[in-house]
């Protein structure tokens, strides 16, 4: 699938000072999908910083969640998310 504008990411924890933010996405879709260049598509316009930090919950039949940090930002407003690397 796609992502839908009608599903946003919602940030649960605002940025403090030049800290991340923290954000919470839930969907349907494969994990690899989620990470795709730019699937965010107005990931500029909600607010969303390369840095920022995102649990993302995979719904239906497989459940998991995720933690990921928003990787880019471009200039069209799309961010792309990659998985965190957690030690």
């Amino acid at each position: 699938m796609t992502y839908a504008v009608s599903n946003p990411p919602v940030c649960v924890t605002p940025r403090m000072g030049s800290g991340p933010a923290l954000w919470i996405y839930n969907s349907t879709d494969a994990h690899g999908t989620v990470v795709g260049a730019g699937y965010f598509t107005n990931g500029a316009a909600l607010g969303l910083k390369v840095g920022d930090h995102m649990v993302v919950g995979k719904t239906g039949a497989t459940e998991a969640s995720t933690i990921h940090y928003v990787s880019a930002v471009t200039a069209g407003g799309a961010a792309t998310i990659a998985a965190a690397i957690l030690s």
